[in-house]
């Protein structure tokens, strides 16, 4: 079992990593774009549409390793109150959850590239088919089924996933963190 978190962990890490390349990209997209149209007097249209595919990008791709991590949200602090048999039973309810939900957006992503294919659809750029934006609902959620189906897998069979909470860690004590 420890290969398949190892693999499903280091696929999920990846996925992060090309999402914050998609971040990166995307905030020096958006400097060019200020710059071009406020000292230039040149608006870069096109930079709005790419950031927002970029933003895209990143939520997809982060989501599994969110959801690896347990850092969807949750109550932890109730799931602990539960007792250990009761607590592993929600975690399992809520890894389940998530693999339902990501086996949702898994299919409705290939119907939309499906549709997208099928009549051609393009975007407003020239030369880039609607379907390589919409490629990226299916591949983050589907990474996210992978995780959240090994995490189900390990809790259905008396083991620990990586990074379950427990619901007796501190809770943050930066104002900021604590949304204040």
């Amino acid at each position: 079992m420890s290969f398949v978190q190892r693999l499903s962990a280091f696929l999920s890490r990846i996925a992060v990593a090309i999402g914050s390349m998609a971040t990166v990209t995307c905030l020096f997209l958006v400097g060019y774009s200020v710059v071009m149209r406020y000292a230039f007097g040149a608006p870069q249209p096109w930079v709005d549409k790419v950031a927002g595919w970029l933003v895209l990008g990143l939520v997809m791709l982060a989501a599994p390793e969110a959801q690896r991590c347990f850092e969807h949200i949750g109550v932890d602090v109730a799931v602990s109150r539960l007792g250990p048999k009761l607590a592993r039973a929600a975690h399992l309810i809520g890894t389940l959850s998530v693999a339902a939900v990501a086996a949702v957006l898994v299919h409705a992503g290939w119907e939309a590239i499906e549709f997208s294919l099928m009549v051609g659809m393009m975007t407003d750029i020239d030369g880039v088919p609607e379907w390589w934006i919409q490629l990226l609902l299916p591949i983050g959620a589907g990474l996210m089924l992978v995780v959240a189906l090994v995490q189900s897998l390990v809790l259905a069979l008396g083991g620990r996933p990586d990074h379950l909470p427990t619901g007796d860690e501190e809770l943050p004590r930066d104002t900021l963190a604590r949304g204040e």
